[in-house]
């Protein structure tokens, strides 16, 4: 199971930092991914890390204002979030793939996904 916690209302300009905690499961022998998603529109990928912490893929949109870090030993993965935009306000879920060392920004090829945590970023 994965879960996410650190949602909320925040400013823009604000900073947020998101967490993603696994329980059971191997771990540290997957890639973790952060997703978006607003009403009406598909879910989006804005940035993923590999299973060794060692590759990441940033959205455009994300890029140089969001950090994903993990801690396998802790079984997390943190998405750090700066100068947040009224644009990143969504529910963003943490998940993983189907297959153990992959690394893929398509979404279907996700299978373990969280409950989501909101985040609002007022103008």
């Amino acid at each position: 199971q994965l879960a996410e916690s650190g949602g909320g209302l925040v400013q823009a300009g604000d900073s947020l930092r998101l967490s993603c905690t696994a329980s059971g499961g191997a771990f540290s022998a997957y890639a973790v991914g952060w997703f978006r998603q607003t009403p009406g529109k598909e879910r989006e990928c804005v940035a993923v890390i590999n299973w060794a912490g060692d590759n990441r893929y940033y959205a455009d949109s994300v890029k140089g204002r969001f950090t994903i870090h993990r801690d396998n030993a802790e079984k997390t993965v943190i998405l750090q979030m700066i100068s947040l935009k009224p644009g990143d306000t969504a529910d963003y879920y943490c998940a993983s793939p189907k297959v153990s060392y992959l690394f893929t920004i398509r979404t279907e090829s996700y299978a373990l996904w969280g409950q989501g945590t909101q985040v609002t970023v007022s103008s």
